[in-house]
């Protein structure tokens, strides 16, 4: 019965909204309105598992602000495991410091969490979405005990010219860990709010509004995408929560970018997936987690893809960490191009130089192009294996 009423309570609530026009789900209202550009275009910016401690945030925030400077992206959307450190000072310092970034340059920014968090039991997801939602750029949305979890809501891209909704952003928080100890996913009532929310939205428009779904943990479904090994064969890594099982890009699919780990989603399904296909709205689902991932597979219509880890070291992977760019045209938004930024190739695109404002943002750019080009030349030497193996382990991003 409790289960019945709070469909119903759901369903009522996404009415309620729809009706009175919001732009997002659950009290986005006076929050700032996201259009597309007199171009019609409309550029996000995907960044994730940023991990800021006190080693590491000097640096990575300062790439981030460049790369907001060059990029210009109309939408941020962080999607978790965004600071990690162990006190509510430091992590509202570096929460503070990393809004600040996009609130100086009024870039609205959507938020939701990954699976570290709130796991040192500092903040609870509630309370570090008041953090964020204490600047102004802040677009997301604390939906109050309605649904498992915080931070997952539904945010409208309106007309270049007008306020008809015409392209959807879905974000969903996936959670961190199930009872048994496993990776979490996003939860049934979760799914249930999507569904009746993407129906709604279709009976109003009279047509069904494509969109692009953001979370931290990568849904289960991304085994189905690849191809199974019997053995670990080069390329190939094994299934997490399995004993003996190895995947690797599947030829026969439509591949961009680079499988460098396992991917790891939640061990229990939930029925996302599914719903989307099902729905027939989401042209791709983007996610964190899997640090050096970089790649998109097409699945039952759906893009299931992996951005890489927006940290930045000082000392490794400058080659293997970076950002994603995600664009859409209001000409046509039954589509959308991507790209990845790693930071070695960041630093050395025409024009970012002048970015660097200080003698320590200069330091930083001449360490990423010095240590990258070692880690540039022993990722080339792979492509003699590939050659060896016969195996594509780097598809055109």
């Amino acid at each position: 019965m409790k289960k019945s009423v709070k469909l119903i309570s759901l369903f009522l609530v996404i009415v309620l909204l729809a009706l009175s026009g919001s732009t997002a789900a659950y009290g986005a209202a006076g929050k700032k309105s996201l259009h597309f550009n007199a171009d019609g275009k409309f550029r996000i910016m995907h960044v994730t598992d940023t991990h800021l401690n006190d080693d590491n945030a000097a640096d990575t925030l300062r790439l981030i602000g460049m790369a907001c400077d060059k990029e210009k992206p109309d939408l941020v959307v962080i999607t978790g495991d965004n600071v990690s450190t162990d006190t509510r000072e430091s992590i509202k310092n570096l929460t503070n410091r990393l809004m600040s970034i996009f609130d100086d340059r009024n870039i609205p920014t959507a938020v939701t969490f990954g699976n570290h968090d709130s796991e040192n039991g500092c903040y609870t997801r509630e309370e570090l979405m008041a953090l964020y939602n204490a600047f102004p750029c802040s677009v997301s949305v604390d939906e109050g005990s309605l649904l498992t979890g915080c931070g997952t809501y539904r945010l409208a891209i309106l007309g270049s010219r007008d306020s008809e909704v015409k392209f959807n952003v879905w974000v969903f928080d996936s959670g961190d860990y199930d009872d048994e100890g496993h990776y979490a996913n996003v939860a049934e009532d979760q799914v249930t709010w999507y569904k009746l929310d993407s129906a709604l939205l279709e009976v109003l428009a009279g047509r069904k509004i494509y969109s692009v779904a953001f979370q931290h943990i990568i849904v289960p479904e991304i085994y189905e995408a690849l191809e199974p090994v019997k053995t670990h064969v080069p390329y190939s890594y094994k299934r997490i929560y399995s004993d003996g099982e190895y995947y690797r890009f599947d030829p026969n699919k439509t591949n961009y970018g680079c499988l460098h780990e396992m991917p790891c989603p939640g061990y229990y399904n939930h029925g996302q997936f599914d719903a989307m296909v099902e729905r027939g709205d989401v042209l791709g689902i983007f996610t964190g987690h899997d640090h050096t991932n970089a790649f998109g597979v097409k699945y039952k219509g759906i893009d299931i893809v992996n951005s890489l880890s927006t940290r930045y070291n000082g000392d490794a992977f400058s080659t293997q960490y970076g950002y994603r760019i995600i664009e859409i045209d209001e000409k046509d938004t039954s589509k959308y191009t991507t790209r990845v930024v790693h930071w070695y190739d960041f630093v050395n695109t025409d024009g970012v130089a002048a970015l660097a404002k200080d003698s320590a943002a200069k330091r930083m750019l001449n360490d990423i192009r010095f240590k990258g080009a070692f880690q540039k030349l022993g990722m080339n030497l792979g492509v003699f294996f590939v050659q060896l193996f016969g195996r594509t382990v780097k598809y055109p991003d």
